[in-house]
C-alpha cells in the first residue's frame, strides 16, 4: 500500500508571499508545530476559513486565499488530515484500489482521480494482485484510516467487502466495467459491447476462424465479460465456436507469446487472434516477428487496452482504446459531489470505447 504526495498530482505552485514570520511565529514554531488557529490569527480570518481554503479553495475569495498561502508558508503550518475532521469522523483522504501497480494501463486512472482531487485531498493506493481477499485485506485497511471515499477498479468483491463499504456509508465508485447494481455508483465501459464489437470487427475483415486469449477468468469478471462478447459476436454472425482456440493466459509480455505459440500449432490454422490485453496482444505480435510469421497475412493480431506502443510496434496493433483518465476523473468527480452533500444525477455512468484499425489486421 503507497501514498501519492501532493507532489505528485502535478498540483500549481502556491503563491510565494513575502511575508515574514513574526517573531510571535517564529516562537510558535520552536515551541511546537503550528496549529491552524495560528495560520487564522496571521491571516486574520477565522479558523474555519482556513479550513475552507484547504478544502474548497475555488470557494474562498482570490485576495483572503493568498492571505492564508502566505501565513501558511510563513507559520511552516502542516494540514492534519485525519485530525482535521474528527467532528466528521472522516479524513481528507481518498482510497484507490487497482490490480496491479506493475500495469501501465491503471496509471491513467490513477493519475485522472489525482488531478481531480486536487490539493483538498490526499490519494492512498493499494494494490489488490488480482485477488479478491487482497482486496478485502486492502479496504479494510483503508477504512481502518477513515477514508471519505473508495475508488474501486474491481467490480467483483467478496461479500465482506460489499458488507464493510456498504456499513461504512461512504462514497464508492467502481471504475473496470459497468455494472448493473454497484456498491454505491460506476464509471466505466462495457467490456462485453468491447470485445463483442472488435470480434465483429475482424469478421467484417473477412476472418474466418478467429481465436481469443485473455487472462484467466476466475475472480475477473472483466476477462468474462469480454469471453462473452467475443463468442456473443460469433454466434450473432452465425460463426462456429471452437473452445479449442479459446485460451486463458498468464499475464505478460511472455503469455502472449506462448499464448500465440499454442494457436499457430492448431487445425485448422487461425488466421486472426484477438488478445484481449495490451501486453498479451504486444508479446505474440514480437513472436510472429520472432518466428517470420508475416502480420498480418500469416495471422492478424488484434489487442485491446490501447497505449502508444501499440502504435510504434511493426506492424502497429490494431487495438480497443479506453478513455481511461476520463474514467478518473469522472470517478473522482462522483465522490467529490457525494463528499459535499450533492446527489448524483446518474449512478452508473458509460464512457464508452473506440476501435482503433491498423496495419496488424
Amino acid at each position: 500500500m503507497s501514498t501519492i504526495g501532493n507532489s505528485q498530482k502535478g498540483r500549481k505552485r502556491r503563491p510565494r508571499s513575502h511575508a515574514r514570520p513574526s517573531a510571535a511565529a517564529a516562537a510558535l514554531q520552536g515551541l511546537r508545530g503550528a496549529r491552524m488557529t495560528d495560520v487564522a490569527n496571521l491571516a486574520k480570518v477565522s479558523a474555519m476559513t482556513v479550513s475552507r481554503a484547504l478544502r474548497h479553495p475555488a470557494i474562498v475569495d482570490p485576495e483572503t486565499l493568498k492571505r492564508i498561502h502566505g501565513a501558511i508558508e510563513a507559520t511552516g503550518y502542516l494540514p492534519n488530515r485525519i485530525a482535521g475532521s474528527l467532528a466528521s469522523q472522516r479524513s481528507n483522504i481518498v482510497g484507490l484500489i487497482v490490480p496491479s501497480l506493475r500495469n501501465s494501463l491503471f496509471a491513467e486512472t490513477v493519475k485522472g482521480v489525482a488531478d481531480t482531487l486536487g490539493d483538498a485531498y490526499d490519494l492512498l493506493i493499494a494494490d489488490s494482485g488480482y485477488v479478491l481477499d487482497r482486496e478485502e485485506a486492502a479496504v479494510a485497511a483503508f477504512l481502518s484510516q477513515r477514508v471519505c471515499g473508495i475508488v474501486l477498479h474491481n467490480t467483483k468483491h467478496t461479500p465482506r467487502t460489499r458488507r464493510m463499504i456498504q456499513s461504512a456509508a461512504i462514497p464508492c465508485v467502481e471504475t473496470g466495467n459497468l455494472v448493473r447494481c454497484p456498491i454505491d455508483m460506476a464509471a466505466s465501459f462495457s467490456n462485453h459491447k468491447a470485445a463483442y464489437d472488435m470480434t465483429a470487427y475482424l469478421i467484417g475483415k473477412g476472418y474466418k476462424r478467429i481465436a481469443f486469449v485473455s487472462l484467466p477468468l476466475d475472480d475477473n469478471d472483466r476477462a468474462r465479460e469480454r469471453q462473452s462478447g467475443y463468442l456473443g459476436a460469433l454466434k450473432a454472425h452465425r460463426r462456429a465456436i471452437d473452445r479449442n482456440i479459446i485460451l486463458e493466459s498468464a499475464p505478460g509480455l511472455r503469455g502472449g507469446a506462448e499464448a500465440l505459440i499454442e494457436l499457430m500449432k492448431k487445425r485448422p490454422r487461425i488466421d486472426a487472434v484477438f488478445l484481449t490485453g495490451d501486453v498479451l496482444a504486444t508479446g505474440a505480435l514480437l513472436e510472429a516477428n520472432r518466428k517470420g510469421w508475416r502480420v498480418p497475412d500469416d495471422i492478424a493480431i488484434a489487442g485491446s487496452d490501447d497505449n502508444e506502443l501499440q502504435e510504434y510496434v511493426s506492424p502497429p496493433l490494431t487495438s480497443v482504446r479506453f478513455p481511461r483518465y476520463d474514467i478518473g476523473c469522472t470517478a473522482a468527480s462522483m465522490l467529490l459531489k457525494r463528499i459535499d452533500g450533492v446527489p448524483s444525477a446518474e449512478r452508473v455512468v458509460d464512457l464508452g470505447f473506440q476501435i482503433i484499425p491498423r496495419a496488424s489486421t
